[in-house]
């Protein structure tokens, strides 16, 4: 059996234990105030008298709090929200009295009008700053709970915002993806219309793959890996022989959780910085390993630069700032992506994200 304090519940036994040590701590004040005076009774009768005025409470606690709910005081104070309380204290102390009495008169020799002017005179005070200490546990528990649920919405509505933030940042990459890939398809259909066809089946594959695979912000690399294989197809036969891809992929790291679609756009722009502005040929490679804690993704070309401060190049943009962004909104600090020179000539583009392993009911074998 259990006691409800507004929205706590304590167990009964526990509940009049604690108003048991209150009881047994007034029994012995008042033990030890009578023998200063140099006049006690017996042990028995401070124990009999503060348990009748103290286990009155027990009962009458939960219609004190039941009072605070209705009427909270709040700052900054108002009269007109206080005298309702002060009446409640004020009736809740007389009960209290009351029902000390009227127990008294069962156990004392003497009359109820005896004992009502005793309880009257010696607890009238201690009842009122009773009721009000319950009232002030009452403020003080809603008050925290109020705290509590507030957090907790305020963890909600961040986490809503920055799922949000997230998917409005990979959604940007679909349109610009998608732009870049039927630009070139509608180049190819003047120069090469077979060549045209294949590249629209391959995106059609890509486009079907990623509606199936990439339901959450997180895939595992494995998966994708497939995108990737399937983007990187539609690149070979836009650039023939003149695109070489080598991939390097630690098993230990293929069941790793990456953020979706992260590898195309830093992909896409090794090929379009390198072989999609300058001649002859160009080697994208693609390396995953674990250090540490983290994964560690590089993908590195051979026909591109930087500027000579460090920065990319006009034109890395929208794929590297919007990796860089996603990155910053799941895991805070513990994801980066940096830009490095290749000697004697090229960039990597290296990304960090925890080593996180997902579950895979049935893994798929990606081939390079």
């Amino acid at each position: 059996m259990k006691v409800r304090l507004g929205n706590t519940e304590i167990g009964l036994a526990r509940y009049l234990g604690m108003w048991g040590v209150v009881a047994l701590v007034f029994a012995w004040q008042g033990y030890m105030r009578d023998s200063l005076m140099g006049q006690t009774w017996d042990v028995s009768d401070y124990v009999r008298w503060s348990v009748i005025e103290w286990y009155t409470w027990p009962a009458l606690a939960p219609l004190v709090f039941r009072l605070g709910e209705h009427y909270p005081i709040r700052l900054p104070l108002k009269f007109s929200e206080l005298w309702i309380p002060f009446l409640g204290s004020v009736g809740m102390t007389g009960l209290a009295l009351l029902i000390g009495a009227s127990v008294s008169t069962f156990t004392e020799s003497s009359s109820f009008a005896e004992q009502w002017r005793q309880y009257v005179g010696q607890h009238a005070a201690t009842g009122l700053l009773t009721c009000w200490a319950l009232f002030a546990i009452q403020q003080a528990m809603q008050f925290r709970e109020e705290k509590a649920r507030r957090e907790l919405e305020a963890s909600r509505l961040a986490s809503e915002l920055a799922q949000s933030r997230l998917q409005v940042l990979r959604t940007q990459l679909q349109p610009h993806f998608l732009f870049n890939t039927m630009h070139a398809i509608a180049t190819l259909l003047h120069e090469d219309v077979l060549s045209a066809e294949a590249m629209l089946l391959r995106l059609s594959d890509l486009l079907r793959a990623f509606l199936e695979e990439c339901q959450g912000q997180e895939i595992t690399l494995r998966q994708e890996l497939v995108l990737l294989d399937l983007y990187l197809g539609i690149q070979r036969t836009r650039f023939k022989d003149r695109l070489e891809t080598r991939i390097y992929i630690a098993p230990d790291t293929l069941a790793c959780a990456v953020p979706s679609l992260i590898m195309q756009p830093i992909v896409e722009n090794a090929i379009r910085h390198g072989i999609g502005e300058r001649v002859g040929d160009d080697c994208v490679e693609i390396e995953s390993r674990r250090d540490g804690d983290s994964l560690v993704i590089e993908v590195r070309n051979r026909n591109s630069t930087l500027e000579p401060d460090g920065s990319a190049a006009e034109g890395h943009g929208i794929g590297l700032s919007n990796t860089r962004l996603r990155l910053s909104e799941l895991y805070g600090p513990a994801g980066q992506v940096e830009l490095h020179m290749l000697w004697p000539r090229g960039v990597a583009c290296r990304i960090r994200v925890p080593y996180q392993l997902v579950d895979e009911d049935e893994p798929e074998v990606v081939e390079a």
